[in-house]
């Protein structure tokens, strides 16, 4: 029907007349899905990940007319997926002009609404309602009632129209029949008590309602759509087996399969350009290192792996790490805003309330085991770059930037880097350096710009390089090639050599630094 709400028709004659036919809810979901298969339309925009394996089980699903549920982990995308199925309805519906329950005027079943057809007829007016207002989702919750989903008994109602307590005007209608004709959704099933989840039974399997026993019976017209975390998520509870009996299709979510889905979700979901006259540039290995800091907490031992890891939380930490960017550039009146190695302390807030930690985690601490993750991020990430400094064969992986093997001499290609710190030299860096005091502190190491140059041919500008620069010192030290020491607000590094960082207390130890973290063994240091 057009959306040109003054062509539609008013009244039930007009709505016949106009050939109207009306559909229930799965129906018209389906007949939309159809077209939008034959034209060949994205089905779920902007989901990523999941066009192949969770979408073509949902399509199949609402194919049939099933009820559905997703379950996954949190951070999973269950929520904006069940969302997104309102785009899938008719823009617009006829119903019976003010009807609670959204009454098709071809087929009332409110007592309001039979009774306004039966009186007048062709005349009955109508309304048309957005497929917007079509879409109603209760967060599962110990509290919710019987009378919050499906309805009670209302005595100011009653009192106020005079109506017996069984009369059918006395109902006040819960979430679930004001829903009638559309998408009712429960967020984390299992959290709903099992006395509650057992009110569900009739609607999803004789479609009906009843109200405190009286014999009133509506038979409604909804898709329902549950989301849930894995029974054995926590201990809040549990979906009833009679309930999911009743579930027609099952859908399991997951967590992005590759780093470079992680990276394209992340990037289409964090708030990145905020300024009209600076440049927000971040360079790709950076994306990197948050994406695969989620991948490595996803199976590390210290973290929870039953409670998942979020895609929320590389979308906070990339927000942090441009917010750190952002402030230096405001400091220091810069126009580019490009994130450093030495920006990554300032994720840290944006994962540690993101991960469950085991007892061992605990033991340790968030913020410890979150550098920790960071560490072998960077580790891991490094060695898509340039030659693995732990491996000593005269063929080494380097990818120039894009990938692929390199013959290389049996030599240590980091050997001038390293002599260099083992010669007493150290730099100091800030995360409130201006670019050029950054710059200049890094080329004071001999050998790292060559030999950054000598693996990254793509480097564009000076930003670009110095930005290199710090990721081979950072990658050298977690691979155990360098010592790097913290102040203890984080905001400022120091790079050595590693022996003497164990012999000596250097000007930053001196300052307060903190223990630091083995990346090979795996273990903290003091």
């Amino acid at each position: 029907m057009s959306a040109n709400a003054a062509n539609m028709p008013k009244t039930l004659g007009e709505l016949k007349q106009a050939g109207y036919k009306a559909l229930t809810v799965k129906d018209e979901i389906r007949k939309n899905l159809v077209e939008k298969l034959k034209n060949k339309e994205e089905i779920f925009p902007g989901i990523i990940g999941y066009e192949k394996t969770v979408i073509p089980q949902v399509v199949n699903a609402m194919l049939a007319k099933h009820d559905i549920i997703f379950l996954g982990l949190r951070g999973q995308a269950k929520t904006k997926m069940a969302r997104m199925l309102v785009d899938l309805l008719d823009e617009f519906i006829p119903i019976v002009k003010g009807s609670e329950i959204n009454d098709n005027p071809f087929n009332p079943i409110s007592k309001f609404a039979v009774d306004m057809v039966n009186e007048h007829g062709d005349e009955t007016e109508i309304e048309w309602l957005g497929r917007d207002m079509r879409f109603a989702e209760k967060l599962a919750t110990p509290d919710v009632t019987i009378a919050d989903l499906i309805g009670d008994i209302d005595p100011i109602k009653a009192a106020t129209q005079r109506l017996n307590y069984s009369h059918e005007g006395a109902i006040h209608f819960g979430i679930v029949p004001r829903t009638n004709r559309g998408i009712f959704t429960i967020n984390e099933l299992p959290d709903l008590q099992p006395r509650i989840q057992v009110g569900l039974l009739n609607i999803m399997q004789e479609r009906d309602i009843q109200i405190r026993g009286f014999n009133i019976r509506f038979p409604l017209d909804v898709f329902i759509v549950y989301t849930a975390n894995p029974e054995d998520y926590t201990n809040r509870g549990n979906i009833i087996t009679p309930l999911k009996d009743r579930i027609d299709s099952q859908i399991l979510t997951h967590y992005p399969k590759s780093i470079e889905d992680g990276i394209k979700i992340t990037q289409s979901q964090s708030w990145i350009k905020r300024h009209h006259d600076k440049e927000v540039v971040i360079p790709y290995y950076m994306k990197e290192i948050i994406e695969t800091a989620a991948h490595e907490a996803r199976s590390s031992e210290f973290v929870e792996q039953k409670s998942g890891v979020s895609a929320r939380m590389t979308i906070s930490a990339m927000e942090n790490l441009v917010s750190n960017a952002e402030r230096r550039s405001i400091l220091n009146k810069e126009n580019i805003i490009f994130p450093r190695i030495t920006d990554l302390n300032a994720i840290l807030p944006g994962m540690t309330g993101k991960i469950e930690l085991v007892f061992e985690g605990e033991q340790e601490g968030p913020v410890k085991v979150s550098k920790a993750l960071v560490g072998r991020s960077v580790r891991e990430v490094f060695r898509k770059y340039f030659p693995d400094p732990l491996v000593k064969k005269s063929k080494r992986h380097s990818p120039q930037g894009v990938g692929g093997e390199h013959s290389q001499p049996a030599s240590d290609p980091y050997t001038e880097i390293v002599k260099w710190f083992e010669g007493g030299n150290y730099i100091e860096l800030s995360d409130e350096m201006s670019f050029r005091e950054y710059f200049d502190a890094l080329k004071k190491v001999a050998g790292l710009e060559k030999t950054v140059r000598n693996y990254i041919k793509t480097i564009e500008n000076e930003y670009e390089l110095a930005s290199m620069m710090e990721f081979m010192l950072d990658g050298l030290h977690n691979n155990s090639k360098i010592a790097k020491d913290e102040l203890e607000d984080g905001s400022s590094v120091s790079y050595k050599d590693m022996v003497g960082a164990m012999l000596f207390n250097s000007k930053a130890t001196q300052k307060g630094s903190k223990s630091s973290y083995d990346y090979e063994s795996e273990e903290w240091n003091t």
